[in-house]
């Protein structure tokens, strides 16, 4: 009885005991060289995918502010009362400045620069804003690009911490001069919120500095023939005006007064002669530099709303480009499990692999 007890227990201590621990799993470097070439592809379609929707916002942007330009700004600019207002801040400005004419014009440009701000660019902004089409544009790139490479290590039978030891190791944000440092491929996806990595945060943060005095300089360019010809007719009717007051005072009395009301009315006359040419001079000069900032939303890569995607791509294909160009080893590490090689796969399947967001709302 004692035999079959001390037997039957060590048929249970026989099968409780622990299986050992599998060999580790060596990756070849081949197989390395085709998880680069699928993160590259995968970095590439997510550009693309936030292209697409950027460059719908941005063709809403233009369209807004076009409209906005024509029913607000033009007929602001070339109303009677509105010239009439810019005539004596351009007198003031000269009366205030021992570089009369050229101050005039600088600071007529900056206020004209200004009013179009209040009237049309900030109003569109609260409707659609291209810092936001910017920011949502990098978080929908980061978004997908995260999707597609969980499709990765299943591909090739990669262990997870491998897989994500191969994307720390991969740049994907490097700022010059920063305090921050820069960010990996593996922190910005695997980030619940990339916006809360000082890396990232500061990314975003330098390029809409860039991106507002870029703007700015394209709008003073172009505005600044307009405001030199506005204050050269302004202080031409200012002479005018500043005439008739002088008879009217000499006359005094009841002449005095007709003359008054009659270089007003003289005045109207010729502000409406005067308002459809004004009106063609301000709309080419507006024109020219929406048409100037919607081309460099587009396609200015350290300021447009692609800014973002176009530096966290380029840290990767840069990185990556170094890696593909590599001589493969195709010996295996001893005493471990060597992924079988797998053949290569033209790009265009690779890509094909990689599908679309769903348009979801921001």
């Amino acid at each position: 009885a004692a035999a079959i007890l001390v037997s039957a227990l060590s048929g249970c201590a026989v099968s409780e005991r622990v299986p050992d621990p599998p060999p580790p799993v060596y990756v070849t470097a081949s197989t390395w060289w085709q998880v680069d070439r699928d993160i590259n592809a995968a970095t590439r379609a997510a550009v693309e995918e936030a292209r697409f929707h950027a460059y719908d916002a941005v063709e809403n942007w233009r369209a807004r502010v076009q409209e906005r330009t024509e029913a607000d700004y033009i007929p602001w600019f070339s109303g009677y009362w509105t010239q009439q207002w810019l005539a004596i801040k351009v007198g003031w400005y000269k009366l205030g400045s021992e570089d009369g004419r050229n101050s005039a014009i600088n600071r007529l440009s900056l206020y004209l620069q200004e009013q179009y701000h209040d009237r049309v660019l900030d109003p569109v902004a609260e409707e659609i804003d291209p810092s936001s089409i910017r920011e949502q544009a990098t978080a929908r790139y980061v978004r997908v690009l995260g999707k597609q490479l969980q499709g990765i290590p299943p591909r090739y039978g990669i262990p997870a911490d491998q897989f994500d030891r191969r994307l720390e190791s991969v740049p994907a944000i490097a700022l010059a001069q920063s305090a921050t440092g820069g960010a990996s491929l593996s922190q910005i996806v695997h980030a619940d919120s990339p916006a809360a990595l000082s890396a990232y945060a500061n990314l975003m943060a330098q390029i809409r500095k860039n991106a507002d005095d870029a703007h700015s300089g394209l709008f003073d360019a172009r505005i600044a023939p307009v405001a030199r010809q506005t204050s050269e007719r302004l202080v031409t009717r200012l002479a005018t005006s500043g005439g008739a007051s002088a008879a009217a005072a000499a006359v005094g009395g009841v002449g005095g007064v007709i003359i008054s009301l009659a270089a007003a009315g003289i005045g109207v006359i010729t502000h409406q002669n005067e308002r459809p040419e004004m009106e063609a001079q301000l709309r080419e000069g507006l024109n020219g530099a929406l048409y100037d900032m919607y081309l460099g939303l587009k396609h200015d890569p350290g300021t447009g709303v692609l800014a973002g995607v176009l530096h966290i791509s380029g840290q990767i294909e840069g990185s990556l480009a170094q890696t593909l160009v590599l001589p493969i080893r195709l010996e295996a590490l001893p005493g471990g499990t060597v992924l079988p090689e797998e053949e290569a796969v033209p790009d265009e399947d690779s890509e094909d692999e990689i599908l679309p967001e769903e348009d979801v709302d921001e």
